[in-house]
């Protein structure tokens, strides 16, 4: 992953966030708004092959990084969930460090206990929830180190 180029959100204001983050190490960028934590994805893409990414909101559950794959609580999953689902081997940013991770959808066991967490950090999830039909899908990055 590491010399291959990389492709940023085409939404304009995630890919000035996701510019920002990597210019300053995360200086500027992980705390998005000031407070949210923020981390940076990169899967590689499941039709194209390109790498692909995004900063998303997280958590941590001990070793592991926790994101929400809320879409805006549209009706379809985001590309960069799709993706993951298809390679789960993905790269990660958090401020200056970069590492490859393992993604995978958090159990049904697991999952109330990591939504309340992550609806802790950004109640705006709780709404999303409300507006789509679909669950919203947790997922875990668990480091590969």
């Amino acid at each position: 992953m590491a010399d291959e180029e990389i492709h940023d959100s085409p939404t304009k204001w995630v890919a000035d966030h996701v510019r920002s983050y990597v210019e300053s190490d995360g200086v500027k960028g992980h705390d998005f708004q000031g407070k949210l934590p923020t981390l940076l994805l990169t899967t590689r893409g499941r039709r194209t092959g390109k790498l692909r990414r995004t900063a998303l909101i997280y958590g941590r559950d001990g070793d592991r990084y926790v994101v929400v794959a809320s879409a805006g609580g549209q009706e379809a999953n985001p590309a960069w969930y799709l993706n993951l689902c298809a390679e789960p081997e993905v790269s990660v940013q958090v401020y200056g460090e970069t590492f490859q991770a393992k993604a995978s959808v958090a159990a049904e066991a697991e999952r109330p206990a990591l939504w309340e967490k992550m609806a802790g950090i950004f109640s705006t999830y709780r709404r999303y929830q409300k507006k789509a039909s679909r669950e919203i899908p947790v997922v875990l990055l668990e480091p590969l180190r």
